[in-house]
């Protein structure tokens, strides 16, 4: 019975924690799935998203989440504009100069954000953001609990948008075939324009929990990409339902890891069962 108590911790908080790290990685595998190009740049993305929210709590006294209204739509319009005059070319031509374009993208954001906000670690500090619950000997991050819900509900929207709106049907024939979704009426340049906004959204949400979760610096994001790769190797690049899954197995073997192995196995772990996915199953435990 004490070995299932001293469990309950790291399983309860692998799984709410699995829940940022679905936000997070919802966007990358968006475009992969859409557009086909590994946006290497969506780590700057969601750390841009915690820095506009820390802009506005800092400057205005606005909720990191009530953020989120202006957040969202700019985000949106800016990833429409990324794709279309960066990005639009590039897609047509290879993937491979897509990936120069988003590196180059992730170049700036760190040190525009460098220069407008310091090295310095930020965070957004709120009343909730420092609060906790017991749940039975386990004591749990009242963030953890928003993260997961905040997953929940995006996971849903993004879902029931891409199967029961004409324009998410639009996204998911031109992302299965691009000609048969063009013979269809659909144009596909602006299937990819609306998926790259939707993606970058999906980052201003994700760098809000994230800053509510964890402190956050201009270089942080590159570390949240690896963590966004290793949940979509895992669920299945572009698979939705496998990114939700994903985030929750490597939450969960993260915080098992530390368990047993200590804080050198919080990533050794699952990064192990990236490669052992790799390995067995490329596309993913949950791809198609």
């Amino acid at each position: 019975m004490e070995f299932l108590s001293d469990l309950a911790s790291p399983i309860i908080i692998g799984l709410l924690l699995g829940g940022l790290y679905v936000v997070i990685a919802l966007g990358l595998s968006l475009v992969f799935g859409v557009m086909k190009v590994i946006n290497v740049a969506h780590g700057d993305f969601v750390v841009l998203g915690g820095y506009f929210a820390f802009a506005l709590l800092s400057s205005l006294s606005i909720d990191p989440i009530l953020s989120l209204v202006v957040g969202i739509p700019l985000f949106f319009v800016l990833g429409i504009l990324i794709e279309k005059f960066l990005l639009h070319r590039a897609v047509q031509r290879s993937a491979d100069a897509a990936l120069l374009i988003a590196f180059g993208l992730a170049l700036i954001i760190q040190n525009a954000v460098q220069i407008i906000w310091s090295p310095l670690s930020r965070g957004l500090i709120t009343d909730y953001s420092m609060k906790s619950f017991q749940i039975g000997n386990v004591y749990v991050p009242l963030v953890y609990v928003l993260d997961f819900a905040a997953a929940l509900i995006v996971m849903i929207v993004v879902h029931q948008f891409l199967k029961r709106t004409y324009l998410g049907q639009a996204i998911t024939a031109a992302s299965q075939d691009r000609q048969t979704a063009e013979l269809m009426g659909i144009n596909p340049n602006r299937v990819y324009q609306i998926a790259f906004g939707i993606a970058l959204a999906l980052a201003s949400i994700a760098g809000v929990f994230l800053g509510l979760s964890f402190p956050f610096n201009p270089i942080s994001g590159t570390s949240f990409l690896i963590i966004a790769f290793g949940v979509v190797i895992l669920g299945g690049l572009g698979s939705m339902v496998g990114t939700f899954l994903g985030g929750m197995i490597f939450g969960l073997s993260q915080t098992l890891g530390g368990q047993f192995l200590g804080p050198t196995g919080q990533l050794l772990v699952p990064f192990v069962m990236v490669l052992v996915v790799l390995t067995i199953r490329p596309q993913g435990l949950f791809g198609r």
